[in-house]
């Protein structure tokens, strides 16, 4: 495997990306090293091709990764680091060099807020939050160091064709006779009654789908990870190893045939509502249905996000931070004390307006 490094055209010194810019920055003398933008924008991959020949029709590199033995994250270590903390759960992992042959990214989504910014918005975030310990807040400088690191995903294409049987239900009114009692007294009232005329109903729906987003990792709880908007995907750049410079990079866990299918069951929802739209009426069943898939494209892409952990009350917490937005998620304490003293206040408050209704 070959492992770039990036000398600073000033001082020799090992280059870092420099988040919010398109340059290279030197730690050592600050000189900015602008990162070439010759590279056209990555199209989409076709899906099937890459399946039946991942080291054939399509482009791939080797990595040799190394594994958290605790919670089984696959990171690409830089350049010459044999060993390293596990930035999702801290435990040690130890590159044991086997080697793997995986496909490129395309593209990625560069990082634009820097550690100092993520810092600031995790002590701006724990300060916030509700029902926290009174002294949480004086723990937002607690936080080991935060790591830069890219999560793969896979972001797929697809016309869909749904053949479809079911029922149309139509409503309709009948006005119903009953007896009411008024003043002691019977009455004849009349009122509406809504039944539902059920019809059979067949056909096909095409629904077309872009960019549908797939995580390819799982070492990150479904509370962590980069909450990325269709905006964000139009956001891009080609994929050059220069971004990488100074981050972690975690390889993909998630394969693309089984990505795929998790991307399946994402189209799920908008072929229902299309099926349902074209069945029509007040009321629709669905009783079969049988999915075919044309014209699979995918990508693979690399979101950024800075990921950390603070302690508290002899806990671990882990939170990390949209390196794109700075929308920072993350597990935080609950004070009991404040939940109780809430609870009751809540019930006091209830007893007094129940009082004064009665006095």
């Amino acid at each position: 495997m070959e492992l770039r490094q990036f000398a600073c055209t000033n001082c020799g010194g090992g280059l870092e990306f420099g988040p919010g810019t398109e340059a290279l920055v030197c730690p050592y003398c600050g000189v900015e090293n602008r990162i070439a933008a010759d590279e056209p924008a990555a199209g989409e991959m076709d899906f099937n091709a890459a399946v039946r020949a991942l080291e054939g029709q399509v482009e791939t590199v080797e990595t040799i990764t190394a594994k958290c033995s605790n919670c089984a994250a696959q990171t690409n270590l830089p350049p010459d680091v044999m060993s390293d903390t596990c930035a999702f759960c801290g435990s040690p992992v130890v590159l044991e060099g086997a080697s793997m042959r995986s496909i490129k990214p395309q593209s990625l989504l560069p990082f634009k807020v820097t550690d100092s910014e993520a810092q600031k918005a995790f002590g701006k975030w724990l300060k916030g939050r509700w029902f926290a310990p009174g002294d949480l807040k004086k723990h937002s400088g607690s936080a080991r160091g935060l790591t830069g690191m890219y999560i793969p995903h896979w972001t797929y294409d697809a016309r869909t064709i749904s053949a479809y049987t079911g029922q149309r239900g139509t409503h309709y009114y009948t006005t119903q006779t009953y007896t009411a009692t008024v003043n002691g007294k019977p009455q004849t009232r009349t009122r509406q009654v809504r039944h539902t005329s059920w019809r059979p109903a067949s056909g096909r729906v095409y629904v077309d789908f872009d960019d549908v987003l797939v995580e390819a990792s799982t070492s990150l709880p479904e509370v962590h990870r980069p909450s990325v908007g269709e905006d964000a995907l139009q956001r891009l750049v080609p994929y050059a190893d220069e971004y990488l410079a100074g981050f972690l990079t975690e390889h993909y866990t998630v394969g693309l045939e089984d990505g795929f299918k998790i991307a399946t069951t994402k189209m799920v929802p908008r072929i229902d509502q299309a099926i349902r739209s074209d069945i029509g009426g007040d009321e629709q069943r669905v009783t079969s249905k049988d999915t075919r898939y044309f014209d699979v494209t995918y990508k693979h892409i690399l979101l950024p996000i800075w990921i950390s952990s603070y302690q508290f009350g002899g806990k671990t917490y882990q939170f990390t931070v949209d390196a794109e937005t700075g929308h920072v998620q993350g597990e935080r304490p609950y004070s009991k004390i404040k939940i109780a003293m809430t609870v009751l206040a809540v019930i006091l408050f209830i007893v007094m307006m129940v009082m004064l209704a009665q006095s």
